[in-house]
């Protein structure tokens, strides 16, 4: 498998729409974590909501992100299938990640190992979003400049939040080390 993404169905042009924070969310992906949880069985190590709709109070866009963490995420046998049955639809594969979604492309589902960085790294970012306001404000100021452009692919999109991701990311890390976080069981 190459390290780019596979794109299932190419590139994608869609209108980045943010939205003010739908307290419907965390409700949608409690409907979505059952039906996970009842296609995978014991399969589904974890599965969390991740991403701006996470976040109280943090405008996104309308779409629910889900980290569903799985033993191995190489061995699709011992998921995709399932998920497929239950009427998600294979988006990206890639080394260490799979995203599935809706066919309203409403949900995303990234799977990812248990344990690994990809897992680590989601949690951390939403659980310091969640403490954080300067950061939570300065991340929804960016997704909202960023959305009054003309971009030519939702990767573009992501791409271009990349440097302040990265600056987030930083200081959540000193602030893991420093109060003891670990992703919650």
């Amino acid at each position: 498998m190459s390290d780019r993404p596979e794109l299932i169905g190419g590139i994608e042009k869609r209108d980045i729409r943010i939205v003010e924070y739908d307290p419907s969310w965390p409700h949608r992906f409690l409907q979505e974590r059952s039906r996970i949880s009842d296609a995978l069985g014991a399969t589904a190590r974890r599965i969390d909501h991740i991403g701006s709709t996470s976040v109280p109070g943090l405008s996104a866009k309308p779409i629910i992100d889900i980290d569903l963490s799985v033993a191995d995420v190489e061995d699709e046998a011992a998921y995709l299938d399932a998920l497929l049955t239950a009427g998600y639809q294979l988006r990206v594969r890639e080394p260490g990640h799979r995203m599935v979604r809706t066919p309203r492309r409403d949900v995303h589902v990234h799977i990812c190992s248990l344990g690994s960085p990809w897992e680590r790294r989601h949690l951390l970012f939403r659980d310091w979003l969640r403490h954080d306001t300067p950061d939570r404000i300065a991340y929804e100021e960016l997704k909202h400049r960023l959305a009054q452009r003309d971009w030519p692919d939702m990767n573009v999109y992501a791409d271009a939040k990349g440097p302040l991701i990265a600056e987030i990311t930083q200081r959540a890390q000193t602030w893991a080390q420093a109060s003891g976080w670990a992703p919650e069981n």
